[in-house]
């Protein structure tokens, strides 16, 4: 039996309105756009991987459910 994947979505990176603070804290604002990134990658390769298990699963369903309807049909 298959089991769904969970994906979360990275939260979005915060960007402060204020200029100096965004001078203040442009090194860590920086790496939280880095992070987003690589985060949103691995999100986008996780609905890929769930989607392709969900198609088998429903492949593999549909066969059992033609195998059923013909033990049925007897």
């Amino acid at each position: 039996m298959g089991h769904a994947q969970t994906c979360y979505s990275p939260e979005r990176p915060f960007v402060p309105t204020d200029q100096r603070d965004i001078q203040e804290y442009r090194d860590l604002i920086g790496r939280d756009f880095e992070i987003y990134i690589a985060d949103i990658q691995s999100y986008f390769r996780c609905l890929d991987e769930e989607r392709a298990r969900a198609f088998e699963e429903a492949r593999e369903v549909s066969q059992e459910y033609g195998r059923f309807l013909d033990a049925v049909s007897d």
